[in-house]
């Protein structure tokens, strides 16, 4: 089975990094997780509903929408928080990187073996940090990096409804084939959370940034 790749690019602020990527992947859980199934007999359930969370950005102009649930948040913040950590350890002004979420399901092999985890849908978010000058810089960025992520949130959830593909609604003993049942108050498909990084950059995503921003300010 192919996966389906998508990929984003984002010029930031080392300060937006958190938010930017927290913003992009908590909509992707928000439409990837379901309610905790409960389950009658083999093929039988009822689905809880998904709490859902509205969340201002302190640096970016921006709101979203994730599931209310404090584990899945925490599990994302670490795994953001590892990659922004890295990413500022390059200690370059114009350092790159790439972190990906992974859906994926797994197949059953022979009994002596880990079922193996084939990925179903991956998005990649390319990240280059920036440096700003100036607090009028900043709020200019603060505005163009809310705008940019309304547009790729928007063709995110274009993308999903599309429904290239997603696992069936699996039985009681395959659940965990499926979904992370881990969560107490949500149950997202299974997941995991890559990030590869690049110390160096040829600055054409941030390039591009730092003209939309003094093209802005010369208005």
């Amino acid at each position: 089975m192919n996966a389906t790749n998508h990929i984003f690019e984002v010029s930031v602020e080392a300060r937006q990094l958190d938010e930017t990527i927290l913003s992009l992947f908590h909509t992707l859980l928000f439409h990837r997780s379901t309610g905790k199934f409960h389950y009658q007999r083999e093929g039988t359930y009822s689905i809880d509903t998904v709490g859902i969370v509205d969340v201002d950005c302190e640096h970016i102009d921006f709101t979203y929408v994730r599931c209310n649930s404090e584990l899945l948040m925490g599990t994302l913040q670490h795994e953001v928080g590892s990659f922004r950590d890295a990413l500022k350890s390059c200690q370059s002004p114009q350092a790159t990187g790439q972190i990906c979420l992974e859906f994926y399901q797994k197949k059953k092999t022979r009994w002596l073996f880990q079922p193996e985890c084939i990925p179903w849908e991956i998005w990649t978010i390319y990240v280059e940090l920036i440096s700003l000058n100036s607090d009028s810089e900043r709020q200019v960025c603060r505005e163009k990096v809310g705008e940019q992520l309304s547009e790729k949130i928007l063709s995110m959830t274009e993308a999903i409804n599309r429904l290239e593909y997603i696992p069936k609604m699996p039985t009681l003993s395959e659940i965990d084939n499926v979904f992370d049942t881990n969560y107490p108050d949500v149950q997202p498909y299974l997941f995991k959370i890559k990030y590869d990084l690049q110390c160096t950059s040829n600055g054409s995503v941030s390039n591009a940034m730092r003209m939309l921003i003094r093209d802005t300010m010369s208005l």
